[in-house]
């Protein structure tokens, strides 16, 4: 089989029909996707080595689908044209200014298509696919059972399985969170609201969208096929100040970035605030790829509210990123003073013996201060924003990873949610002293908690703050739980040990 040559993202009319035609022939379920076992049938006709094969596979299906829908089958055919002449198989994402590349890479558009028809709940033909069987058949009744929504995380929706990758940005006021944003699009987005002051007072998730425009909290929380129903768990309140800004962007295609609001400094600041800024920092932490924690080199100190929002972020650290903004606004000597202080500050906050990573640079629109860095200081922000933008780049390849790994986090935090309330049913009086009862082991979670931990052989790290839960199991009536049971229990365990990872090798390369 030769495939007609042709500049990687372009495609004629004339090409696009023998591309479908070709698309049905390989396509043996008719559902619209190629999977693993029809690529081995159908690519094999271009008597390509293995190892050239499994590379085309695995540049198509770069975000690890475990199949290819029409567009990514195209770039696939053109791959193996390339490799036909002899030519390496490979690519970048995308260029450094956030565009595709036609020239070396394949367009934008060639990325992310969806079928569209509707997959039976049966009928497994992707890892994104699987995770949602298992969770409606395995792990939501388990949640269900024991009101795992309201003391951890509302219940997933389909939106939230096929949501593009976020980046939240967080920071005090006007260390450049939105000023970010807007130099990685090269470009303003609608609403954004650039100065010296605190001028982002609002959530504003910045995505893809067929033209400019703002879309208002409330509305965006309501819409079935966007990832945000959680947050009306937050209030009016909140969702007053949350908005989407939505734009037609090849790099918001890949990626939805999350601009908060600056954090302030005061116990007084804190308490004008009209909802629960850290619970929803919380919520967009664990939907998120990667978290950005700006700083400037005038703004080292982590106030209170800065240091809850950082507490909120545990069990997300391998998410959290932090980038010394405007650096070139100190010659050399005393940026080494600076990033000193941010790294003494960071320490005693992250609690953790590992040192955080730190970019610096001057991530706007403006040339680097040349005369306050040097030719030194000039030369190491370049290699620190190529190392962050290729952070950035890595996020759509990693997605498919991301989603498995925060649904096998959610599984064991469900877990562990259905081990306590069943503990706390448990120690309830069948006839008198209910409420004595109730109070006295709200009064002593932390034991009771410790003894779930140690019946049950659980990893104590696993366990939520012990606050919170108290806060939440004080509007509820112990008697009205359900007893553990153990038949939910095991289906969690056997997605866990078997569903998942025999999901995983169904969907791998095809020629690993």
């Amino acid at each position: 089989m030769e495939i007609g040559t042709g500049r990687i993202g372009s495609c004629s009319k004339e090409d696009q029909k023998i591309y479908q035609e070709w698309f049905n022939f390989a396509d043996s379920d008719n559902d619209g996707r190629i999977t693993g076992s029809d690529a081995i049938k159908f690519f094999g006709m271009s008597n390509l080595s293995r190892p050239d094969l499994k590379q085309v596979w695995a540049t198509a299906d770069s975000k690890r689908q475990g199949y290819l829908g029409f567009k990514e089958f195209v770039f696939a055919m053109q791959l193996v044209s390339l490799a036909q002449e002899g030519r390496q198989v490979s690519y970048d994402l995308m260029n450094s200014d956030g565009s595709s590349s036609t020239e070396t890479s394949p367009a934008s558009q060639w990325f992310s298509s969806k079928s569209s028809k509707k997959i039976s709940l049966s009928s497994v033909t992707s890892v994104i696919d699987g995770l949602k069987r298992l969770y409606i058949q395995k792990l939501k009744p388990l949640e269900v059972a024991y009101n795992f929504n309201d003391f951890v995380s509302p219940f997933l929706t389909n939106s939230d399985f096929d949501a593009k990758p976020m980046v939240m940005l967080l920071g005090q006021y006007s260390t450049g969170k939105t000023t970010f944003i807007k130099h990685l699009l090269k470009t303003s987005y609608p609403g954004a609201h650039i100065g010296p002051e605190p001028t982002t007072d609002r959530f504003v998730v910045v995505m893809s969208g067929t033209d400019e425009r703002s879309v208002p909290g409330n509305t965006i929380a309501v819409q079935a096929d966007m990832p945000f129903s959680g947050l009306t768990h937050f209030g009016t309140t909140f969702l007053s100040k949350f908005e989407c800004s939505q734009m037609p962007h090849p790099l918001l295609e890949h990626i939805t970035f999350v601009d908060t609001p600056g954090v302030l400094s005061g116990e007084k600041q804190r308490t004008q605030r009209s909802y629960d800024f850290t619970g929803v920092t919380s919520w967009f932490a664990a939907k998120c790829d990667l978290i950005l924690l700006l700083f400037d080199p005038h703004k080292l100190d982590v106030s209170d509210e800065f240091k809850r929002v950082i507490y909120s972020l545990r069990g997300h650290d391998d998410k959290i990123r932090v980038v010394l903004n405007k650096a070139d606004q100190v010659d050399t000597q005393q940026l080494m003073r600076v990033y000193g202080a941010l790294m003494w500050s960071l320490g005693k906050v992250l609690n953790t013996p590992e040192v955080v990573r730190v970019y610096i640079g001057s991530f706007n629109d403006k040339p680097v201060n040349e005369a306050a860095t040097g030719p030194i200081g000039k030369e190491l922000f370049e290699k620190e924003q190529e190392d962050l933008l290729s952070d950035l780049k890595d996020i759509p390849k990693k997605a498919c990873d991301r989603r498995i790994n925060e649904f096998v986090k959610r599984a064991r935090a469900a877990k562990i949610h259905a081990h306590i309330i069943g503990h706390l049913k448990k120690e309830m009086p069948s006839m008198i002293g209910k409420a004595k009862t109730q109070q006295k082991l709200i009064d002593n979670l932390e034991t009771e908690f410790g003894k779930v931990q140690r019946d049950n052989h659980l990893p104590p790290g696993d366990f939520p703050n012990v606050e919170h839960f108290r806060e939440v199991l004080s509007g509820y009536n112990f008697d009205k739980f359900e007893k553990l049971k153990p038949k939910m229990i095991q289906a969690v365990d056997d997605m866990l040990g078997y569903d998942i990872p025999e999901l995983l090798k169904t969907f791998r390369n095809p020629y690993d």
